[in-house]
């Protein structure tokens, strides 16, 4: 593990962005810090990654232990998220995943792509599975995230995708 300093706060966006390029193994694994997923479920995404042969594998909260206004605001937005960009990722909130370095690489960054990722692996072509994972509440702090102050944002970046989505080139070349 390696620690990477930003010289300012410049958002989770940023962050993963940093990561992803700093990290040097094969896989690139996200858990956040709170500990509301299991680092003890890291494993069995691993292992499905490699079994199932895919590029991702992101979790999907079993059992969320959350308010009730959060577990219908986050099945909400992941609704118009899934209709927007015509997926069907469960829980795109959640924050334990993993995938093969090369994959999350390619990914086109910019600021608010973290709800995006399944989505945006899809793109370019890689393949993703969800896997149910253990959710416990929250021990200590504060959620940076409330439903609001994400509501518009999230809206006009669920929009942007859909854009990429229609508007992306693919093409080969002949022999």
């Amino acid at each position: 593990i390696r620690v990477l300093h930003f010289q300012e706060n410049c958002g989770q966006s940023a962050g993963l962005d940093a990561g992803f390029k700093s990290a040097r193994g094969r896989l690139a694994a996200l858990l956040d810090a709170d500990l509301q997923t299991y680092p003890e479920d890291l494993p069995l995404l691993i292992e499905m990654l490699n079994t199932e042969k895919v590029d991702a594998v992101v979790g999907i909260r079993a059992e969320r232990h959350d308010t009730g206004w959060k577990r219908f605001s986050s099945r909400f937005a992941n609704g118009v998220r899934n209709r927007l960009t015509r997926e069907n990722i469960q829980d795109t909130g959640c924050p334990i995943k993993v995938f093969r370095a090369e994959a999350i690489r390619s990914v086109k960054i910019f600021t608010g792509m973290h709800r995006f990722l399944p989505t945006l692996l899809r793109m370019e072509g890689y393949t993703v599975k969800q896997v149910q994972v253990r959710h416990t509440e929250r021990t200590a702090g504060t959620s940076k995230y409330g439903t609001w102050d994400r509501a518009f944002s999230g809206l006009r970046d669920a929009l942007a995708v859909r854009w990429m989505q229609d508007r992306r080139m693919k093409w080969k070349l002949r022999d």
